[in-house]
C-alpha cells in the first residue's frame, strides 16, 4: 500500500491552501491501496527566539535562504479546527523508501534535497501559488528539487503559466488538480442585505472600499467582515450575503471568492490573478487592483440593481459549480496517484 504524505504549517488561522490539502488527503484515505497521512511543520523555539532577535536588531541575511530544515520540527498534536476535517497526522521525518511517497508544498520546496533526495524517497511538489515558488534564493537547490520531483501538481492555469516561466524544462511534469467547493443547498429567497469580505485579505485596500462605501449604505445594509471565522460561520454568512467583495492579491486560486459566487453572491473586486480562470460575469466583476474609486462605485451599482435571479446568473453559478466538484477532484487526484 502507498502511502502519501502531505507536508504543511500548522497555522492557527483558517488556510485555503491547508484546507485544499485535507481534502486531498482525506480524498485518498478512501481509495484502496493507498493511504495518506500529514506532517505539520514549525520552527523550532531557538529559531523563533533568533529571528525575533534578528527583527528587533534590524539584522538582515545578506541572501533570503528561506526556512532551513534544521529550523524545524514537527508539530505534535496539531490539526486545523476552524472546519470539520477527518485526517490521519504523522508526527516525525522517519519516511519508508518502498511505500511512501511525500508531497512538497511549494514553500518548501527547497527543502527536498536533504530530506528526501538524499534518502532515496520519491516525492512531488504541489503548488499551489505560483508567487512564492522561490522558496530559496539557493538556485542550485531549488532546480534540483523540482527536477527530481516525479511530478508538479498545479491548481490552477495562472499557476501553471507561472511554474512554466520559472522552469520551462520541466513542462511535462506539471499536472493541474482541481479542488471542490460544496456549500449544501443554497435558499436565494433567503438572502438579505449582507456585503461580506474579509478584511485580512490586503486590509489597507478593504478599509479604503468599507469606508468610502459606508455613506451609500442605507440602514437596510450590513457590512459583515468574515476574517478570521471558521468555515461554518463563513458559509452561514455567505448564504445570507447578496455581494462579495474580494481582494485577492497574487494567489494561485483563492478560494472565498468562488465560495462567495457558490453561495449566489455577486462577486466584485481583484480575480489575485489566478482567479482569471473562472472570473467571469455575470456573477464576478473584475476590478483593476488598487482601483478604489471603480471598486466602490462597482458595489453601489450592484446594490442599487440587488437582483440574483437572472436566467444567466443560475446558468454561470452551475458552470461553477461543475468546475469545482467532487468529482472533478477526484478524478484529478486519481490521475496523479497513477504517478506515485
Amino acid at each position: 500500500m502507498k502511502n502519501i504524505i502531505f507536508l504543511t504549517h500548522n497555522e492557527n488561522n483558517p488556510s485555503g491552501g491547508g484546507k485544499v490539502i485535507y481534502r486531498f488527503s482525506e480524498i485518498i484515505n478512501n481509495f484502496k491501496n493507498f493511504s495518506s497521512e500529514i506532517i505539520h511543520k514549525k520552527k523550532k523555539k531557538f529559531s523563533k527566539f533568533q529571528q525575533s532577535i534578528n527583527k528587533r536588531l534590524k539584522i538582515k541575511n545578506k541572501k533570503f535562504s528561506g526556512w532551513q530544515l534544521d529550523e524545524v520540527t514537527v508539530a505534535k498534536n496539531f490539526s486545523y479546527d476552524w472546519f470539520k476535517n477527518d485526517i490521519k497526522i504523522k508526527e516525525n521525518f522517519d519516511f519508508n523508501y518502498k511505500n511512501d511517497f511525500i508531497i512538497l508544498p511549494e514553500i518548501f520546496a527547497h527543502f527536498a534535497d536533504e530530506l528526501l533526495i538524499k534518502n532515496k524517497i520519491q516525492y512531488g511538489i504541489f503548488v499551489q501559488n505560483g508567487y512564492v515558488i522561490n522558496s530559496t534564493d539557493d538556485e542550485i537547490k531549488l532546480f534540483k528539487a523540482y527536477k527530481n520531483a516525479k511530478f508538479i501538481l498545479s491548481i490552477s492555469d495562472n499557476v501553471t503559466n507561472c511554474i512554466r516561466l520559472k522552469f520551462p524544462n520541466l513542462k511535462n511534469k506539471i499536472m493541474k488538480v482541481m479542488s471542490s467547493v460544496d456549500l449544501g443547498e443554497i435558499n436565494i429567497s433567503g438572502k438579505i442585505n449582507m456585503i461580506t469580505y474579509m478584511s485580512r485579505k490586503l486590509p489597507n485596500h478593504s478599509n479604503l472600499v468599507t469606508s468610502y462605501l459606508k455613506p451609500y449604505l442605507s440602514k437596510k445594509w450590513k457590512l459583515q467582515d468574515l476574517n478570521n471565522l471558521t468555515e461554518e460561520k463563513t458559509y452561514e454568512y455567505l448564504k445570507k450575503s447578496k455581494i462579495f467583495l474580494s481582494f485577492s492579491s497574487l494567489e494561485g486560486v483563492g478560494l472565498p471568492p468562488i465560495e462567495a459566487a457558490l453561495a449566489f453572491n455577486h462577486v466584485v473586486g481583484y480575480t489575485g490573478e489566478g482567479g482569471n480562470e473562472f472570473w467571469k460575469g455575470p456573477l464576478f466583476n473584475k476590478i483593476n487592483s488598487g482601483d478604489i474609486n471603480n471598486f466602490v462605485l462597482r458595489t453601489i451599482s450592484l446594490i442599487k440593481k440587488n437582483s440574483l435571479k437572472h436566467n444567466s446568473i443560475k446558468k454561470s453559478h452551475f458552470k461553477l459549480k461543475k468546475k469545482f466538484s467532487r468529482s472533478n477532484e477526484i478524478i484529478n487526484i486519481k490521475r496523479f496517484l497513477k504517478k506515485v
